[in-house]
């Protein structure tokens, strides 16, 4: 179903709800945003660690850009249990969920506002319990825009490296660099402090840590590129999937690897330059772009709309893809055809909704 673009520029205010939503794992504290309705899915975010839906969302939904979406689709912003602001620490006897768990945990938060699908927009964490939601229940998933995902389990070495960090480093600062990227952290003092004050000041240390140890205990996105001639029935993401990293991000091979595992029919890689592990915090006007044209591509927004869009688009330098003039060592590859710049993004999603022949990114 195509919506229609409201001409008005007024600021548009969705009434909020805000609750604690049962679940089998535990509440979950969750924000609604706007009313649901049965033509169009509702946007799903969820955080990553050490952050919850203000510090990791924020800044996106509250740029003017962003108008035009929240307009037309309601919001819920999901929050892991004992990560909001303000969080009691959880009890002793409690057991804190698997990824695997807080993923499932999104059929009762589904089911208590009454959502038919969602579009999911996740960071870190965030992205690999949307992935697989996505994965377990692909009848209620539209899209998926999935920011830093690390599809991978972590290995032997990676757990003893954490144990070290854990020993000789505040939560915090392992959180920091988690977060963002070492070129980051040590030239953006401004937006590292910021969050070091964050979670020092407004998150239950305790909780943190929780949720932190069960994302590095996490098992390995299921998933495997389909080979024409091969088996078509192996396990992957049906929906159309954006993949979005910052080219100074901690988690680029992650979602470059990411990619080389998803239908490359439904699945687009996006590397933002000039951007770190935030690209939705330092770049939210470039996101929000990207976001457009994704959703378009899925057959929402009227082509009214997007000409305006691609009217008012600034110049798509900060935003490319892996090109050899920026790449690191480990980098150094042939452009893969889905990995794109802001421009041959929007050109894709463009011909995609004017054709209307196909609900697959055209890559």
């Amino acid at each position: 179903m195509v919506l229609q673009e409201n001409e008005s520029d007024s600021v548009f205010e969705p009434h909020i709800k805000e609750e604690n939503v049962e679940t089998q794992y535990g509440n979950v504290h969750c924000i609604m945003m706007g009313t649901p309705r049965a033509n169009r899915p509702v946007i799903l975010t969820y955080h990553d660690v050490g952050l919850n839906h203000k510090s990791c969302f924020e800044t996106l939904f509250a740029h003017e850009d962003m108008q035009e979406i929240v307009r037309h689709f309601p919001v819920c912003h999901v929050e892991a249990p004992g990560q909001h602001e303000a969080a009691k620490t959880l009890p002793t006897s409690y057991s804190y969920p698997t990824m695997d768990q807080l993923s499932e945990a999104l059929i009762s938060v589904i089911k208590h506002f009454g959502l038919h699908t969602v579009i999911g927009l996740g960071v870190g964490a965030g992205a690999s319990i949307l992935a697989n939601f996505a994965l377990n229940h692909p009848d209620l998933v539209d899209g998926l825009v999935l920011i830093n995902i690390n599809p991978n389990a972590e290995g032997l070495i990676d757990t003893v490296a954490n144990k070290i960090t854990e020993w000789t480093h505040t939560l915090p600062d392992t959180i920091i660099t988690h977060l963002f990227g070492k070129e980051e952290i040590q030239s953006n003092h401004d937006l590292i402090a910021t969050y070091r004050h964050h979670i020092t000041a407004t998150m239950n240390q305790h909780n943190v840590g929780q949720f932190f140890r069960a994302y590095n205990s996490r098992n390995a996105l299921e998933v495997e590129r389909p080979i024409p001639g091969g088996n078509v029935n192996v396990r992957t993401l049906k929906c159309s999937t954006l993949l979005v990293v910052g080219d100074d991000s901690p988690f680029v091979e992650a979602v470059v690897d990411c990619n080389s595992k998803l239908n490359p029919t439904k699945s687009t890689l996006l590397k933002m330059a000039d951007c770190g592990g935030l690209p939705q915090v330092a770049q939210p006007a470039k996101v929000i772009e990207a976001l457009k044209y994704f959703i378009q591509g899925l057959g929402y927004l009227s082509s009214a709309s997007m000409t305006r869009l691609r009217s008012r688009t600034t110049s798509s330098s900060s935003v490319s893809s892996l090109d050899s003039s920026r790449c690191r060592p480990h980098e150094k590859r042939g452009r893969s055809h889905t990995d794109v710049s802001m421009e041959s993004l929007s050109s894709n999603y463009m011909d995609r909704v004017i054709s209307k022949s196909t609900h697959e990114v055209a890559c």
